[in-house]
């Protein structure tokens, strides 16, 4: 699994100029899966997204988690995020997994999430969306398991 991971002020996600997910002060993961991803990484990966010390603390240094926070969480699936660029000018999607595959691994991810017991909010799967993120920092990385 790859995540690019972008501390917020606030977020929401759409579909069909409908709002389905909202956070305010938290993360944003633009989640993708390749076709050897399993159950353990995405756990790990929740794990990781959940505890990593990316929040500033009262000396302004990244030194509290999402949880030290109460931030929430916005998912977005993102199989794009394994477009290969290397070659030509199209990107190829090789790397990323067949739809069936990467949703029930996405749906288990966020289940993992959920278990910190912070607000999660999802996009929908294979859907075409739109995605406005207040950038905090702007603080961005990209996790892989």
């Amino acid at each position: 699994m790859r995540i690019v991971l972008q501390r917020v002020k606030s977020a929401y996600v759409s579909v069909n100029d409908k709002i389905v997910g909202h956070i305010n002060k938290g993360v944003v993961l633009l989640v993708g899966v390749t076709h050897n991803d399993n159950e353990d990484s995405a756990k790990w990966l929740a794990d990781k997204c959940v505890n990593l010390r990316i929040f500033p603390d009262d000396n302004n240094k990244m030194n509290l988690s999402l949880k030290d926070v109460n931030g929430e969480i916005l998912v977005i699936s993102q199989f794009t995020v394994y477009g290969d660029c290397q070659h030509g000018r199209r990107p190829g999607f090789s790397d990323a997994a067949e739809p069936v595959f990467a949703q029930n691994l996405y749906e288990k991810f966020v289940k993992f999430l959920k278990q910190s017991r912070l607000k999660v909010e999802t996009g929908v799967f294979q859907e075409m969306m739109l995605v406005q993120i207040n950038n905090d920092g702007p603080v961005t990385f990209i996790l892989e398991k």
